[in-house]
């Protein structure tokens, strides 16, 4: 029996008990859905994920001053140690490993425009911040080095901080009183999506000046001891090599550790948020869940499997009489046993590719209604058609071994 007559038999019994072949393919159909759309979910949040750590900055380490926890140089241990923007100069400087650097001067400051008032931090930074930490304008500019050496008085709004202090108007070019001192908006930025944040808050609710501008204008005043002219909240730096990162961060701690006096191996000295490790931290979690899930649905799957094999071993049981007559009239025990794994596997094909269209169709309907990223790609789709073949082979085994092995003789005479 050639394969064209061996598949119009296997069609014409699916198409004889439409029913069973629906809840054969039931299971498949389910499970397959289930694949695409849990590990479509793990991977979707770890991609969300990776988008949001991008708006924070790509390869980067936030340095504020901590307190030394050994003794170096004859000073004793438990020393504050404060940061200047001499020391983010020494690094601009000497750490070669470092790409680029910019001190922090954030402070609250009164602003006044002419439609509102409001009160929120400003930071003072470089302009090579604005690249590291990707700062995008959806309107206007972003500061220059030119900006930074003349000390202008310029200012990029956060997309918050433009909705609030000039709402429904354009803020791009309008004088913006902060602290009395007039400044000219040059820019607001686009809307980030942004999980985490450090320092006064998200970058849509800030503003951003030149730091030259901002402690000439708005230079902190404090009764705290270590307030000094030229403190900084903190130093960002963008590594040069993502795989020198952990080498660029001691050069880091040799180069403030030789200023503050403190032993470079003393870790508690500087405080250091480091991107990069955040990242590979998120990407560990995610990747778990993402296996998770993908154990969840692939256990959906195989039950789905199990439900194939079950009720083609009833299906079996069913036509014994036409097993028996194919047999008796010459058919093959090889025949009957490709025809019931045959039908087997076509079945889960089928319940595949329905299942596919399920998972797909979730996949673009859950992002748009729940906001939820889920994932989907031709390779998913590949795993999906081949692991229905392999399960309707696997679990097709077994009934269409026992078809193959029934006695025409006992059948004829128990039909």
């Amino acid at each position: 029996m050639n394969f064209r007559e061996l598949a119009g038999q296997v069609f014409s019994s699916m198409m004889a008990h439409k029913m069973r072949s629906f809840l054969t393919m039931f299971g498949i159909i389910w499970g397959i859905a289930s694949v695409i759309i849990l590990v479509g979910l793990g991977i979707g949040f770890n991609r969300d994920q990776k988008q949001r750590m991008r708006t924070i900055g790509v390869d980067l380490a936030i340095i504020w001053g901590g307190r030394t926890s050994a003794q170096a140089g004859g000073y004793a241990a438990g020393r504050e140690i404060e940061l200047s923007i001499d020391d983010a100069k020494a690094i601009r400087d000497e750490a070669y490993l470092i790409k680029t650097v910019s001190p922090e001067h954030i402070r609250p400051v009164p602003e006044v425009s002419e439609f509102n008032a409001a009160n929120r931090p400003v930071r003072g930074v470089w302009p090579s911040y604005q690249t590291f930490r990707s700062l995008k304008v959806s309107d206007g500019r972003l500061m220059t080095q030119e900006d930074e050496d003349q000390a202008k008085r310029v200012v990029i709004l956060g997309v918050e901080a433009a909705r609030q202090l000039y709402p429904g108007k354009p803020a791009v070019g309008a004088t913006l009183t902060m602290n009395g001192w007039p400044y000219t908006v040059i820019g607001v930025l686009e809307k980030k999506k942004q999980n985490g944040s450090y320092g006064s808050g998200p970058d849509n609710t800030q503003l951003f000046v030149p730091y030259s501008a901002m402690v000439r204008d708005f230079p902190r005043t404090s009764n705290r001891p270590g307030i000094f002219r030229g403190w900084l909240n903190d130093i960002v730096v963008e590594v040069a090599d993502p795989e020198q990162h952990e080498a660029a961060i001691a050069q880091v701690y040799q180069i403030l550790g030789r200023r503050h006096h403190f032993d470079p191996q003393d870790k508690d000295a500087l405080m250091i948020w480091d991107t990069l490790q955040g990242a590979k931290l998120s990407a560990r979690i995610f990747n778990v869940m993402t296996l998770f899930f993908g154990a969840v649905a692939t256990m959906t799957l195989l039950l789905g499997g199990i439900g194939v094999m079950n009720i083609m071993l009833v299906s079996v049981t069913e036509r014994i009489n036409e097993i028996g007559i194919r047999l008796a009239f010459g058919a093959r025990p090889q025949d009957i046993r490709r025809q019931f794994l045959l039908e087997a596997v076509l079945l889960c094909m089928i319940g595949g590719l329905l299942g596919l269209s399920v998972g797909y169709a979730c996949a673009r309907v859950v992002p748009s209604a729940l906001g939820w990223p889920v994932e989907f790609n031709e390779r998913m789709a590949l795993m999906a058609i081949a692991c229905s073949s392999l399960i309707g082979i696997v679990f097709g085994l077994l009934p269409a071994e026992r078809a193959a092995r029934l006695d025409p003789a006992q059948l004829l005479r128990s039909g």
